[in-house]
C-alpha cells in the first residue's frame, strides 16, 4: 500500500502553489489579459503552463503547512505581487488614456462617450482609440511576454516570504500616480500643441474680421487639425508606450 507524509506532499506542491498563485494574481489585473473575453481556464491553464515552464529556473521554495497563519501571510504577499505586477502595467494604460482625454478635449470630442467595458465606466471617444491602440501595441510588441518575464524574475528580487508589508514598502505602488499624468502629456504633447497653435489662430482671425462666424468654422478646422496629429502621431506611440512598461516592470526585476 502506498502512503504519503505531509512533509511530502508539502514538499511536491509547494515548488508549484506560490508560483501559480502569483501569477494567477498577475492574470487578475493585468491589462488584455483580465479581459471578461477570455474564459477562467484559458487563465488558470496559462499560469499552470507558465509556472511548469519556469520550475527549472525558479528559486527554492520554502516548505509551509498549509494549515498554518504563515501559510495565509504567504498567500496574501502572492496575491498582492501579482495584483500590484497587474496594476503597474495598467498605469501605462492609464497614461496612455489619459492622453486621449486631453487631446479630445482640445478636439471637441470629450462629449461623445461610450461605455468602455475594460474599466467599467464611460470612456470618451479619443481615449477609447487610444487605449484601443494601446491594446493592440501591448500584444504586437509582445507585452505578454514582458509580464511572463517579470513575474518569474520577481521570485528573485522578491522571494517567498511571511512579509506582504515589506513588499508594498520597497515599490511604493501609491506614488505611481504621478506616472499617469507625465506619460500622459508625454503622449498628448505633439497634438495638443498643434491644437493649441489652431487656436491662437482662430483667436487672431476672429479679431482681424470680426464678421467672420469662427464658431461655424473652428470646429471642423480643429477637427481636422486633431484627426491629422492623431494619424500623424500614431506610428511614434510604441516608443513611450514600451520604454514606460519596461520601466514599471523594473520595481519586480
Amino acid at each position: 500500500m502506498v502512503s504519503f507524509t505531509e512533509a511530502q506532499v508539502l514538499a511536491w506542491i509547494t515548488p508549484w502553489l506560490w508560483p501559480f498563485i502569483r501569477v494567477m494574481g498577475l492574470f487578475t489585473s493585468a491589462p488584455v489579459l483580465s479581459m471578461k473575453a477570455i474564459p477562467r481556464r484559458v487563465r488558470m491553464g496559462l499560469g499552470l503552463l507558465i509556472v511548469v515552464a519556469a520550475q527549472p529556473t525558479l528559486p527554492q521554495m520554502p516548505v509551509v503547512s498549509l494549515n498554518s497563519s504563515v501559510a495565509l501571510m504567504v498567500v496574501i504577499q502572492q496575491v498582492l505581487i501579482g495584483l500590484t505586477m497587474g496594476f503597474a502595467a495598467r498605469v501605462v494604460f492609464a497614461a496612455i488614456e489619459f492622453a486621449g482625454e486631453m487631446v479630445g478635449l482640445q478636439m471637441g470630442l470629450n462629449f461623445a462617450s461610450f461605455f468602455d467595458p475594460m474599466s467599467g465606466g464611460q470612456a470618451t471617444a479619443v481615449s477609447r482609440f487610444y487605449g484601443t491602440c494601446a491594446a493592440w501595441l501591448f500584444v504586437v510588441m509582445n507585452g505578454h511576454l514582458l509580464l511572463t518575464a517579470a513575474v518569474v524574475r520577481s521570485f528573485d528580487t522578491f522571494p517567498v516570504a511571511p512579509e506582504p508589508l515589506a513588499f508594498l514598502n520597497a515599490v511604493q505602488p501609491q506614488v505611481w500616480g504621478a506616472e499617469i499624468f507625465r506619460l500622459g502629456l508625454w503622449v498628448a504633447l505633439p497634438v495638443v500643441s498643434m491644437l493649441l497653435l489652431v487656436n491662437l489662430v482662430m483667436g487672431l482671425v476672429s479679431r482681424v474680421a470680426p464678421q467672420m462666424n469662427i464658431f461655424s468654422i473652428g470646429f471642423p478646422v480643429t477637427l481636422g487639425v486633431g484627426l491629422t496629429g492623431l494619424w500623424l502621431t500614431l506610428p511614434m506611440m510604441q516608443v513611450p508606450l514600451t520604454m514606460a512598461l519596461e520601466r514599471m516592470l523594473g520595481y519586480f526585476q
